[in-house]
């Protein structure tokens, strides 16, 4: 009886397990190069500045709701100088006394004068145009309604053309159109992650369709479809890192040109827009979850376009 043949080395390397390095080297197509790592920089980098002008306008809000929630204001509606200039005195040296009040400031004429000089002109006759006489105060809490309520009976008879307003509330459209832009950054950050995944998506087809024979091969070697799958996921992970690099870098060096422009604007509510730590981080998170769903979006399409395969 012969015995049976041997089994070479040749044959042995072939009972090896399918996978790694040898995979790879079967689809060497599986690369997404070329454009891809530049479109995801693209959409990176106008992530990171949607992003930061979300969270700007974030801090523009919170810092002047914080700096006008104990604020209020009295205005003397007089047309007469002096018994406007009479109720405002009265009105002070009362509000001055009261307990919920912390302190008390007169704005000069001359400040108001400053202000509307843009619009009525230097040297312009204010009593054709009666200016109200105004009174900035600050509460010791917020300015709620009670608060509100109880100065305005407090200055009914001293001052009975005295109107009390919270600060905030003149504020109110303003913070409404800040929220709108807000839901608008976050939309466009939803909007550009979506279409990096499309993107992607788009990719991993086009690559898996040129390179259709070769993993008909790598199956019949015994490679599975998560072994495929992860070296498409392996190609779109360099290119995503890649892309988001540059992406980030471009998306900083925007919305530092962008902050110093703001900064020289000199405004007192565009100042409370600066960045914390706390945003730095989110920002220079954004590269990483861009490349998570990349890889992500790249395994599902992938593993998904082969079992349709087969």
């Amino acid at each position: 009886m012969k015995k049976p043949p041997a089994i070479g080395k040749t044959t042995v390397r072939g009972l090896n397990p399918f996978g790694g390095e040898r995979a790879a080297q079967l689809v060497p197509q599986a690369r997404l190069a070329g454009p891809m790592p530049w479109v995801i920089a693209i959409m990176i980098a106008l992530t990171v500045i949607a992003a930061a002008g979300g969270l700007a306008l974030n801090n523009v809000a919170s810092n002047a709701r914080a700096d006008l929630a104990g604020g209020a204001t009295v205005q003397i509606l007089e047309a007469s100088k002096q018994e406007r200039n009479r109720q405002a005195t009265a009105a002070e040296a009362m509000l001055a006394e009261h307990p919920a009040v912390a302190s008390t400031r007169r704005v000069p004429d001359a400040e108001l004068d400053a202000l509307l000089e843009p619009w009525l002109g230097v040297g312009a006759d204010n009593e054709a145009v009666p200016m109200p006489a105004l009174i900035d105060i600050r509460l010791r809490d917020d300015a709620t309604e009670d608060t509100l309520n109880a100065l305005r009976g407090l200055l009914v008879s001293a001052a009975p053309s005295a109107r009390v307003d919270a600060q905030s509330s003149w504020l109110a459209p303003v913070f409404s159109a800040i929220s709108s832009l807000q839901w608008l950054s976050a939309a466009l950050v939803i909007l550009l992650g979506l279409t990096s995944a499309a993107a992607v998506w788009l990719a991993a087809r086009s690559a898996l369709g040129a390179n259709n024979e070769t993993i008909e091969i790598v199956h019949l070697l015994g490679g599975t479809d998560v072994q495929i799958a992860r070296i498409f996921e392996r190609s779109i992970g360099f290119d995503a890192t890649l892309g988001g690099a540059v992406g980030l870098a471009l998306g900083l060096i925007v919305i530092l040109f962008l902050g110093q422009r703001f900064d020289e604007l000199g405004s007192g509510m565009m100042a409370g827009g600066g960045l914390d730590w706390l945003d730095w981080i989110a920002i220079a998170i954004i590269p990483l979850i861009g490349v998570a769903i990349a890889m992500l979006t790249a395994r599902i399409t992938v593993l998904g376009a082969l079992r349709r395969l087969l």
